[in-house]
């Protein structure tokens, strides 16, 4: 009758072992990292915003230069009140098609915007609503 040699290696020292091994994060350095972004942002948003930004002319921008690609296609969108082409759009933005069209579909799906019509896109609230 063979003998057995040894202590058999359990399955979690053989999967620790190729984690260190491979180099293969755990769900705790995952943590950590996402834990040290979210630091790094909130002090990116407060250097920024204490700090102001300037235009080229040297003019403080304040608040606008903070504005996303959502908020410019939003206020174009929020200029025509009876409604916007996505060819209109797309020349007043100049952003490209995919880009637009992903920009479109989360500010319908938010419900900042509704489709009058097929390609015709009109805002929820008004320009005067979104500045108090």
């Amino acid at each position: 009758m063979p003998r057995k040699r040894g202590k058999s290696v359990s399955f979690d020292a053989m999967v620790k072992f190729f984690m260190h091994t491979y180099n293969i994060p755990t769900k705790q350095d995952i943590e950590r990292i996402n834990a040290r972004l979210d630091r790094i942002e909130h002090l990116l948003l407060n250097t920024d915003a204490g700090r102001g930004r300037r235009s080229p002319g040297g003019k403080a921008l304040g608040k606008q230069a903070l504005n996303t690609a959502s908020d410019t296609v939003l206020e174009v969108i929020q200029r025509h009140r009876e409604g916007i082409g996505f060819g209109d759009i797309q020349i007043q933005t100049g952003f490209g098609e995919k880009k637009l069209r992903n920009i479109i579909f989360r500010l319908h799906k938010t419900g900042k915007i509704k489709r009058k019509t097929r390609g015709i896109y009109i805002g929820n609230t008004s320009p005067e609503d979104l500045k108090s």
